[in-house]
């Protein structure tokens, strides 16, 4: 006999607001902390969860355990003072190599099923879940490949031939899934680097040195404050559905204008607007328009030009 999705479906269009409790997933990692913070200082109640012991005073409670036991993940969308409202999934194998090729699948893909399933039994009412710029195929390729056209936006074809690539595109499968099957609304965030202080600092500084070793991931980076607080509005803008998101900032890390930089190494891709100065090859018109998003925390001295 098969599971009904619970009534109420549309009390699931209702974004979370202050009070309200999430669960957030791999809340010990980079992006994890920033993610916590932002939460918090919506004013919403934080259950913060990783498969290592870690401390967050910040938190209403910091369990540990691994998110593919199903039973691990119910305990915590119960919440210590009532059902978690909204599950910041940021749980995953972060890059290839890190793991076997079988293990990166396992943990990013059966862990989203098992967390998204779970969060559709528990009457979640949001789940944002972090993916990557990697679903296109681009960045961990074994190949040089280059987008059919740029800026690259969500409706592009995906090209992976990683194993990494292939979870998160998976990943998000299982996003729409859970949709379709509970009625849940799935926020999926493709970001690229994400990185700030030295991290960032140190990316700036590969790229600046080698442009050309990043024509893969199009120079392409994030503010981990700004992905942070596109996590946050994830959660809490108000959305029905399966949303999948680019989320860069609005320039690239290089030096050299975008369009030459492309003319130089991707130089069959099909430009579908000017790209002036050191505009973002990756179109961020969804997350303007559905989550009202726009990065803070430039690295330049001056915002780049907005492209529309």
């Amino acid at each position: 006999m098969s599971e009904r999705a619970p009534d109420g479906r549309r009390a699931r269009q209702a974004p979370l607001g202050a009070g309200d409790t999430v669960l957030v997933t791999g809340a010990a990692g980079g992006i994890g902390r920033y993610v916590v913070g932002a939460c918090v200082d919506a004013g919403l109640r934080v259950i913060a969860t990783d498969r290592v012991p870690f401390a967050d005073d910040r938190a209403a409670g910091c369990p540990v355990g691994d998110i593919r036991d199903a039973d691990f993940v119910a305990s915590c969308l119960l919440g210590p003072d009532g059902p978690v409202a909204g599950v910041a999934h940021l749980a995953a194998i972060p890059a290839p190599g890190q793991v076997s090729e079988e293990e990166t699948l396992d943990q990013n893909v059966l862990g989203s099923f098992v967390v998204l399933q779970q969060a559709g039994r528990h009457g979640v009412r949001r789940v944002v879940l972090a993916s990557s710029v990697s679903a296109f195929g681009l960045a961990w390729a074994d190949r040089d490949l280059s987008p059919r056209y740029v800026p690259v936006d969500e409706d592009h074809p995906t090209m992976a031939v990683d194993c990494y690539g292939l979870s998160k595109v998976l990943a998000e499968e299982v996003a729409a899934f859970s949709t379709r099957r509970w009625g849940l609304p799935t926020v999926c965030l493709r970001f690229p680097f994400v990185g700030t202080g030295d991290r960032l600092t140190g990316q700036l500084a590969r790229v600046h040195e080698d442009p050309g070793g990043h024509r893969r991931d199009l120079w392409a980076w994030l503010d981990t404050r700004d992905a942070a607080r596109a996590v946050r509005a994830g959660l809490t803008e108000p959305l029905s559905g399966h949303h999948v998101i680019s989320v860069s900032a609005d320039d690239t890390s290089a030096l050299q204008p975008t369009e030459e930089l492309l003319r130089a190494h991707h130089p069959d891709s099909r430009l579908t607007r000017r790209l002036p100065a050191h505009s973002a090859a990756f179109d961020n018109t969804r997350a303007r328009e559905i989550l009202g998003f726009r990065p803070h925390h430039p690295w330049r001295d001056e915002r780049p030009p907005h492209t529309g």
